[in-house]
């Protein structure tokens, strides 16, 4: 099957690289030709390094680039059997290119979009045929990262579904089935990890050194959630949390914080331009944390709290199986525990009473605990028994 991507940035290039690399003609289009110049240079780049680290054999590298084509019209994506899209995150944006695409590609062409959070209904809905439109979302860098969601719209056919999974897990990748919700599972499970911890911040519990020093040392995640941030860019992940805030009807468990929009404003986006939570410049002194391991271990316990709170919702509405959401956290955050197991290790009861504490302490919607958990402490219950 010959395999089209719409957008040369690093996400769309990262999956032609995935789809080439397992054997498939790959066609990429953009727009922007200067953009497709500079995507083609970086890959032929990348391969050069890959051989050097012995990743590649100098013959495999030339194959893999062999079998991907550079389109400098948009009829170049004529006769694929798979479109994905990858450009950037607008719902106007990627329904005119589903629309203008539809009449290019094959009638049998399942038509994709590597949307983060948005509604693949929507886009679906700007073609005659929703029925083949469906959410394939990799993580960046795509062909690094293992997990992908596949998110079927109410149009999407099951058979579109069954063969979307079969070729992504014919790619080597682990898939995981989600609801067309805002954020699927990642995007959505994941937001209190920043937000919560911003919280503990605003309210001058810690400072990041310390919540990252915890959630590293104490929690045994990899990165800490300010170091993370700076490593992903503000504008990035606070474009995330607003989108997912206003697609959930402004609920306030997704409510974005004002210390990092500031950071937007100002222009203090992580690690790309030097300063964010923390200052990049050569030669810059880290932050030391206090190492208090009462207070490291209350911080991680109310983070994680939050965190499994959000994941048994997800359970609760059927946004995704119990299984599919603690793989989707291990794998596409590289979570140190799936967090519906995490529950059943901490005691279930235990994270109801943390969320009712947090409640009464702040009369905030955004503690509310899932009817989940109180279902299953009533009957005592596990996630896994």
């Amino acid at each position: 099957m010959k395999i089209g991507v719409l957008g040369s940035g690093s996400m769309g290039s990262g999956i032609a690289q995935v789809a080439a690399s397992a054997g498939h003609e790959v066609v990429i289009f953009d727009n922007h030709a200067s953009a497709m110049d500079r995507a083609r240079q970086n890959m032929e780049t990348l391969f050069s390094r890959l051989v050097e680290k012995g990743t590649y054999s100098s013959g495999e590298s030339k194959d893999i680039l062999g079998r991907i084509r550079w389109a400098d019209r948009m009829h170049g994506l004529h006769g694929i059997g798979l479109l994905i899209e990858a450009i950037v995150e607008d719902l106007s944006a990627k329904r005119v290119e589903f629309e203008q695409l539809e009449d290019v590609v094959g009638p049998d062409c399942i038509m994709a979009t590597n949307t983060s959070s948005l509604s693949i209904a929507g886009i679906a809905a700007a073609c005659k045929k929703p029925e083949r439109v469906i959410g394939i979302h990799f993580f960046n860098p795509a062909p690094l990262m293992k997990l992908v969601e596949i998110i079927p719209a109410i149009q999407t056919a099951p058979e579109v579904v069954k063969r979307a999974e079969d070729l992504i897990k014919s790619w080597g990748k682990q898939t995981v089935l989600a609801k067309d919700t805002p954020g699927f599972i990642v995007n959505r499970i994941a937001r209190p990890f920043y937000g919560e911890a911003l919280r503990i911040y605003e309210e001058g519990l810690a400072d990041p050194a310390t919540i990252d020093w915890a959630m590293k040392e104490i929690g045994k995640f990899r990165m800490g959630p300010f170091e993370l941030m700076d490593y992903i860019g503000h504008d990035v992940n606070f474009a995330v949390t607003e989108t997912v805030f206003q697609a959930f009807f402004y609920d306030p468990r997704y409510r974005p914080s004002f210390s990092q929009k500031r950071l937007v404003e100002a222009g203090y986006l992580g690690r790309k331009t030097g300063r964010g939570f923390y200052d990049h410049t050569p030669g810059a002194q880290a932050p030391i944390p206090v190492q208090d391991k009462k207070l490291g271990k209350d911080i991680v316990h109310r983070i994680i709290c939050m965190l499994i709170n959000e994941a048994a919702d997800a359970f609760y509405l059927k946004i995704a199986s119990r299984e599919d959401i603690d793989l989707a956290m291990t794998t596409g955050v590289n979570y140190p525990k799936g967090l519906l197991k995490w529950a059943d290790e901490i005691g279930i009861a235990r994270c109801v009473e943390t969320l009712d504490r947090l409640y009464e302490e702040y009369h905030e919607d955004r503690y509310r605990c899932s009817p989940q958990l109180r279902k299953m402490t009533r009957e005592v219950s596990k996630f896994y028994e």
